[in-house]
Order: structure tokens, then sequence, then C-alpha cells
């Protein structure tokens, strides 16, 4: 998770103004900040880990940390009534916050189950339950150690997502785009393709678009896949408030016992 949350704090300045480039310095610009995405995925642990309602804990945060900005207006509309249910989307969000349902997953089932629990009560257009249900899959395979190679491939063939082209190939032509098919392939290539915790963030950077959600997803994948350098996350803790602190510590706490 907190692999994620430094995905969307070092993408948060690039979201609008993409560098097409790896060697972006420094990795966390003074500007970066954590966004909608790092509070969404923010709530989507606390609501596994403290058994909360999913729609209950997103409102929560997203209201608590609203100035963050970022939300899709969908979700912003959604996020300010107390009634509204799902609402068809089909956009990246899902797969941007899920990154605990993999972490906590014992297995490919329960990623799924958690998966879609968290997911549905916005998400709940076909793609972009596939979508969360994807990211969190390749989470939890890369925590049992399965290689990179044979998570995409499980990917390709559980998900039916295309995952053929390289980092290289995707970024001459990647445009901005906020859909689900459009963002996830793109996001795991990165992590998947990296050959450490940095080269996946910078791998995402790189192919521009929706910066920091394609970085947040990579990030969180990445970190199943690597772990995180103690240095950069020890600096990304402290770009986020001590709530959350509090529900990352709680997370691997619950992680640890589920492995």
């Amino acid at each position: 998770m907190l692999g994620a949350i430094i995905g969307d704090i070092v993408g948060s300045v690039y979201e609008f103004n993409n560098y097409k480039a790896k060697d972006f310095e420094p990795f966390f610009h003074p500007k970066a900040f954590f966004t909608d995405d790092t509070v969404c995925t923010v709530a989507v642990a606390d609501a596994l880990v403290n058994g909360i309602d999913p729609a209950v804990a997103l409102r929560t945060w997203g209201r608590r940390y609203e100035k963050n900005g970022g939300w899709g207006m969908r979700f912003a509309q959604w996020l300010g009534s107390d009634d509204a249910g799902p609402y068809n989307s089909y956009g990246n969000g899902a797969g941007m916050r899920v990154s605990p349902a993999g972490l906590l997953a014992g297995s490919i089932e329960e990623a799924i189950r958690l998966s879609n629990h968290v997911t549905a009560v916005t998400h709940n257009h076909p793609q972009g339950m596939r979508a969360a249900a994807a990211t969190a899959v390749a989470i939890h395979l890369a925590r049992t150690g399965m290689a990179a190679n044979a998570i995409r491939a499980e990917i390709v063939s559980r998900f039916g997502y295309d995952l053929s082209m390289s980092v290289d190939e995707i970024r001459p032509r990647y445009r901005y785009n906020e859909r689900a098919l459009d963002t996830i392939p793109q996001a795991l290539t990165c992590a998947l393709e990296a050959t450490n915790f940095e080269d996946a963030i910078r791998n995402a950077i790189s192919i521009g678009g929706d910066s920091d959600t394609i970085a947040a997803i990579a990030g969180g994948l990445a970190e199943a896949l690597f772990g995180i350098p103690e240095d950069i996350a020890a600096i990304a803790r402290l770009k986020i408030p001590e709530d959350m602190r509090e529900v990352l510590t709680t997370l691997y706490a619950k992680a640890a016992q589920s492995s």
C-alpha cells in the first residue's frame, strides 16, 4: 500500500504536466503531495482491516481530505451524497485504490473477493471490477514470490488484458486517459518490466497520461515485487498525516498475519 502512496505522491506534479522520460529529478519533487489516490487507498485499507462499509470509509476519508483535490466529477458527486449508490464507473479509480486487498489476500480467490467488495460501491461496471481484481491478484501473486513473467501470463489468461507492449513501445503514443481499460495494462507493465521499485515508478511517470494514478497502480505492485527502499519509504511517510500512518501500520500488521 505504501508503494501506491509513493507512486501517487511522485506522480502528483506530472499528472497535467507529463514528463516523458525516466530521468526526472529529484525523485520526490518539492511540490509533490498526496492526492485523492492516496486518500481512497487509505479508505479501502481502513474498510478492510476494521470491518467498515467501504462506502462509509471512502466518504469519511474523502470528506476529511476533500481539499487534496483530483476527484473525478462523478466520484465527487457520489462523495457528497450519503445515499448515492454505485454509478457504473469504468474508470481507473478502482485499480488505483485496491492495493490493500492484494496485500491482505491469502489466495487468488480471496484477492478477487476483497477487490469486488471494495470496488462495487462505486465502480460496478465490468471494466471497473476487472481492473481492480486484476491489480489485486497481481499484487497477491507478487507477494507469494511469483516471477514477473508468470504474473504477466496469469493476468493475461485470467483477465484478458493485453500486456504484450513494452514501456518503450507504450511511451511514444500514450496520452491522458482515465478509463481502466487504457490505464491498468500500462500501469501493470510499468511494474512487471521494472528492475526495482524506483525503476517501476520512473517507468510509470515516463509514459505520461494520468501520472499519479498510473504510478500508484504500478507502485502497489512494485512494492510486492521488490519491497521499498527505506530511504524512499521514510520520505513518503513524512508526506502523509498521522491518521494515515496509523492505518498503514494496522494494515501491514494484519497482512503479516495472513502471509
